[in-house]
């Protein structure tokens, strides 16, 4: 660490203003390499919205506990604060989750100036996401995020593969959940639609299937 850094104070009340925005650069960048990590790893996973988040909150994390120091009151007050914030997307994968706790870690330890911490953490976890993921997966979720609503009991999987066979190259289901109140089912492919078809042909034929009630097909976010 260069002298002039550790000649500032430390103490959160008497926080020289050099002093934090050493520390957000040092976030910045720390956060920049839990994102090669995850790209590297992953193959690229969600997209380039969620690897945006993950520098992001590393940052924000070592501004939050900048702010919080060793003061119980504030932290708990920052906890009330926060809790107002809802996230309405589903993180898909459960790496992406893992990643998410590696970006808060990674802020927390360089907002609390442990920086050896946080340099230690980035290679053990970046050693075990390559060793325990081994190569980044040949990327195979398609180029659109395709959503079908359909009633309880409607068409099955074998309808709906059948419909969805003669536009897209590859799909495969990533999620499931129940809407209008457990009425209907929703199911998320992402696909990759072949040269001659395209997303309103596709939405057209699917609604022809006895059962349907929505469909949404949307770009994916690279």
């Amino acid at each position: 660490m260069p002298d002039w850094v550790s000649s500032l104070p430390s103490e959160p009340e008497a926080l020289h203003p050099l002093y934090l925005a050493y520390r957000l650069i040092a976030a910045f960048g720390l956060g920049v390499l839990v994102t090669a990590i995850y790209r590297g790893t992953t193959g690229g996973g969600t997209g380039a919205a969620f690897r945006v988040t993950l520098v992001l909150l590393t940052i924000l994390i070592t501004a939050v506990t900048q702010v919080i120091g060793d003061n119980v009151a504030r932290a708990f007050s920052l906890v009330g604060a926060l809790s107002i914030v809802r996230f309405r997307t589903v993180v898909r994968d459960t790496r992406d989750t893992a990643f998410v706790i590696f970006a808060v870690t990674v802020g927390m330890a360089v907002g609390a100036g442990d920086f050896w911490v946080a340099g230690l953490v980035l290679v053990v976890v970046g050693v075990a996401a390559v060793v325990a993921g081994g190569r980044p997966p040949v990327p195979s979720s398609g180029d659109f995020e395709l959503i079908v609503a359909t009633t309880l009991g409607g068409p099955g999987e074998a309808a709906l593969a059948q419909a969805l066979s003669g536009s897209i190259v590859t799909s495969r289901v990533v999620g499931a959940a129940t809407a209008n109140r457990g009425s209907a089912l929703e199911t998320t492919y992402p696909v990759s639609l072949c040269d001659e078809c395209t997303p309103a042909a596709l939405v057209e034929a699917l609604n022809d299937l006895e059962g349907v009630l929505s469909v949404q097909i949307r770009l994916l976010d690279r």
